[in-house]
């Protein structure tokens, strides 16, 4: 005779009700410590007590109920992008990320791969998000910003090299990349300079700033800046080297630091000395370019600290109606190694 499997017994979900008993407080109480409420003063033995009691019972707080009572949300978007930085932009999104969770903002990565303009904001939106901040390529239009806002974001950020209308903007000038470093190039007595920009999609924002800063940089200078079309692989970084000499090419800045180490290797390969017969400069300033025979000079770039960010965040969700604001977030400047 078959047995029917016993069903497995079902728990019941704890709430502040549980918590309060245990700990031996009102609900209000469990609420005011649970939710870090500034504006109310609580002993620290008894925040202990409610944490101990919510801990034993397994309590969480029911984040759509504390919406519901502070009218939004405390959930901060992030969609994923490509940030222009390599391993530089990993110190300053993990701040921001942390800076925003001891502001008590729930941190949401968003991952909008094949989302574009309206159609993001849109899936955004369903969210309801109270700030949206879109760091990189992931950036929504002037109508997806309204989009956002309608569905209760009060602040919507975009961090890059262009604003966007009813959006705060913090501001990266690329063109300052670009300009620093064909200026050391040029001041290190190159007149040849090929200018490396990357055949991915995501980085033209970035990349096309960059050549016009270095275009900039060498007006008036008798010194020749040549676009050089490279796709981040191997093969694409050989081709170009294998006709190197045919550019008559003296110097070469290759976008950032990853660039550069693949197309610096690949011209090793085909025998051209570095710097003898060219000089190479990234930007970034990556660890691994230190470690490089030639060491590879670099721009580096200082940007505006996580932790300001997830304040300017926090103040704009606390007072919706400021109007946008830009902010220049980038500071460059050439670093002098052997690769030029």
């Amino acid at each position: 005779m078959s047995q029917t499997p016993e069903l497995p017994v079902q728990r019941s979900v704890p709430t502040s009700a549980d918590v309060a008993r245990l700990a031996g407080v009102s609900r209000a109480t469990v609420s005011y410590v649970l939710n870090n409420t500034a504006s109310v003063r609580i002993s620290e033995a008894t925040r202990l007590r409610v944490r101990t009691a919510a801990e034993q019972l397994g309590y969480v707080p029911h984040a759509a109920a504390r919406s519901l009572r502070a009218g939004h949300t405390r959930t901060v978007l992030l969609p994923t992008a490509h940030l222009p930085l390599g391993e530089l932009s990993r110190p300053f999104s993990d701040e921001f990320q942390w800076a925003l969770r001891r502001l008590d903002y729930t941190v949401v990565q968003y991952g909008s791969l094949g989302l574009e303009g309206d159609e993001a904001a849109r899936a955004w939106a369903e969210l309801r998000p109270v700030a949206v901040v879109c760091l990189g390529d992931a950036e929504p239009t002037a109508r997806g910003v309204e989009v956002l806002k309608r569905s209760g974001a009060r602040a919507v950020v975009t961090l890059g090299p262009r604003a966007v209308a009813g959006a705060h903007a913090l501001l990266m000038d690329q063109r300052r990349v670009g300009g620093c470093a064909v200026g050391h190039l040029i001041r290190r007595g190159r007149r040849a300079v090929g200018v490396v920009v990357p055949e991915e999609a995501a980085l033209r924002p970035f990349a096309e700033p960059r050549l016009e800063g270095a275009r900039a940089a060498a007006e008036g200078t008798r010194t020749r800046v040549v676009p050089l079309p490279m796709a981040y692989q191997e093969e694409s970084a050989a081709g170009l080297a294998a006709r190197w000499r045919s550019l008559a090419l003296d110097a070469v800045y290759a976008y950032d630091d990853e660039y550069a180490m693949l197309l610096m290797r690949a011209l090793q390969d085909e025998g051209v000395d570095i710097p003898g017969e060219t000089a190479v400069i990234g930007a970034g300033d990556l660890l691994l370019g230190r470690l490089l025979r030639p060491r590879l000079s670099t721009v580096g770039i200082d940007m505006v600290s996580g932790r300001r960010l997830a304040e300017l965040v926090d103040r704009v969700v606390r007072e919706p109606g400021t109007r946008p604001e830009r902010h220049e977030l980038m500071a460059a400047g050439a670093v002098h190694r052997e690769s030029s």
